[in-house]
């Protein structure tokens, strides 16, 4: 191990960027910093994020929903820049005091009601309309476990693995090997509960597969942090034929380009106000009209 060794000092204090791709919106102190508003559409939900991860969860439920023909579920998708700091704007703040994204103001009903964290957005939709999430019972409660496996374990790959992997400024055996040893825990977790079943909570696709596959799904697909050869994702059977099998649905398809500001132009809706955005106002044809 060739690590250098690092003292903490007895009371840490913010002196400098921590360094990494990450490093210029990292800092220890909560609230806004800028005035700024969101802009509000015409529809009941007013989505505020990216596609990350977590923000592709819930632009897959809203996708889901409409596919399963819940009319109310139409969206206003607003882009969050994270790289340049919007979501520490005051508006943004107001909805999400953490800062994060996704960021979910619900406008159905009598009073605004917000949202935040990616599985109470999803655990509200789905309790409002009646989707994806058995309403009592054994079963019910397996969707819950592992929604909430999902947000307990995708800190490790994510502000882990993925941290010290790719987006750190400087490689380091220690953090790399102890993350990726938990990483590949957790995929052999997946692996031998979807040997007996065709999604994670059972035979039905929940909210829970929606928090889980933008995660780990996409992780063997390859699209995270191009690590599917170093972690051997080809060796986790069940789970790649979970990750293509949800990768197939229109929704997920859809629900991915929403917020999404790399890869392929035509792969990036930007904002989505409706349906056929998908089909007008992807970057390829915007670029395309300019």
């Amino acid at each position: 191990m060739s690590d250098s060794t690092y003292t903490p000092p007895k009371v840490w204090t913010w002196e400098q960027e921590s360094g990494g791709q990450f490093a210029s919106i990292n800092r220890p102190i909560a609230g806004a910093t800028h005035d700024k508003d969101l802009p509000v559409g015409a529809h009941p939900f007013q989505l505020y994020s990216l596609a990350t991860p977590n923000g592709v969860k819930v632009t897959v439920m809203l996708e889901e929903l409409l596919a399963a023909g819940v009319k109310e579920a139409e969206y206003d998708a607003w882009l969050i820049k994270i790289g340049d700091g919007d979501q520490f704007g005051s508006g943004f703040v107001e909805i999400n005091p953490n800062s994060k994204i996704p960021a979910l103001l619900d406008r159905s009903g009598a009073e605004p009601v917000r949202v935040f964290e990616s599985a109470s957005i999803l655990m509200h939709l789905a309790e409002k309309f009646g989707h994806f999430l058995p309403k009592e019972g054994s079963a019910r409660t397996e969707v819950l476990n592992w929604l909430f496996w999902q947000m307990g374990s995708a800190p490790y790959l994510g502000g882990g693995f993925g941290h010290f992997y790719a987006y750190a400024p400087e490689k380091f055996e220690y953090p790399i090997n102890r993350f990726t040893m938990e990483v590949k825990r957790q995929l052999d977790v997946l692996n031998r509960e979807l040997a007996t079943k065709t999604y994670i909570a059972g035979e039905d696709y929940t909210i829970a597969d929606m928090a889980i596959w933008p995660w780990y799904g996409q992780l063997v697909l390859g699209r995270q942090y191009n690590a599917a050869e170093f972690l051997d994702v080809e060796s986790y059977e069940y789970v790649m034929r979970w990750a293509k099998a949800i990768d197939a649905r229109p929704a997920v398809q859809r629900g991915r380009m929403v917020n999404r500001v790399f890869g392929e132009l035509s792969s990036q809706l930007h904002e989505r106000h409706a349906a056929e955005d998908f089909d007008t106002k992807t970057q390829d044809k915007l670029e395309a009209a300019e």
